[in-house]
């Protein structure tokens, strides 16, 4: 599952892109994956937080994706 949101304010100069993801890893468990950063830019952040299984990182993804839109994210 992937999440694409993105945050444009052209008077304030702002674009910004938040993508989140989850997908299970080699060792067994489950990544929330997140990455974000200046849409058109070449090198943005990511961070992996690992889980014990599905749902509990289908639980984060929906809590960050809840948060982001309250600051205003869409997608």
């Amino acid at each position: 599952m992937i999440v694409y949101l993105e945050k444009v304010a052209p008077e304030r100069n702002m674009r910004r892109f938040y993508r989140v993801s989850i997908a299970p890893t080699l060792l067994g468990e489950w990544a929330l994956i997140r990455e974000w950063g200046r849409i058109g830019s070449l090198r943005g952040q990511r961070i992996e937080e690992w889980f014990g299984g599905p749902a509990g990182a289908a639980d984060a993804l929906a809590r960050l994706v809840a948060a982001k839109r309250r600051k205003g994210y869409e997608g």
